[in-house]
């Protein structure tokens, strides 16, 4: 279970470095350095997390040639709104390792979701309840 997690949190930050690559080839000149930084630490990140999934005697999984974005990026604001939901996606993921993991890697996890919810915060300009959960809808609370 942890050696699935970890491949999931790793398959995520492979995810999240193509589209910082995205980012910053669009977010204006003020932001630039903010989508540089978060592009390094996902890389830093996705880095320790293969070497984890050796540690735990698994392969990593390997970054896909290419990802679908979920939407068009053609300006600056599509950006920056790109750069919230990979962090919102990379919450989500360590969520689920801060679940499965115990000891040093949970709190590594439970880091690395609490600068993915900060970074995402920065990006988007607002927070949210519950980083790395998912957010209920009125229907689904009204139980439809």
């Amino acid at each position: 279970m942890t050696l699935n997690a970890v491949q999931a949190a790793l398959a995520a930050e492979h995810a999240a470095v193509y589209g910082y690559g995205v980012v910053g080839g669009r977010i204006g000149a003020g932001r630039r350095t903010e989508a540089r930084e978060a592009h390094a630490a996902h890389r830093s990140r996705r880095d320790a997390l293969a070497r984890t999934v050796r540690d735990l005697g698994g392969k990593p999984v390997v970054a896909e040639a290419a990802y679908a974005l979920p939407f068009p990026v053609p300006d600056a604001a599509t950006a920056a709104k790109l750069a919230a939901v990979l962090e919102d996606r990379v919450a989500g993921v360590y969520s689920d390792l801060v679940r499965a993991a115990e000891g040093p890697l949970r709190r590594e996890a439970a880091g690395a979701l609490r600068e993915a919810a900060v970074r995402a915060v920065r990006w988007r300009g607002s927070s949210v309840a519950f980083p790395g959960l998912a957010e209920l809808t009125t229907s689904a609370r009204e139980g439809v």
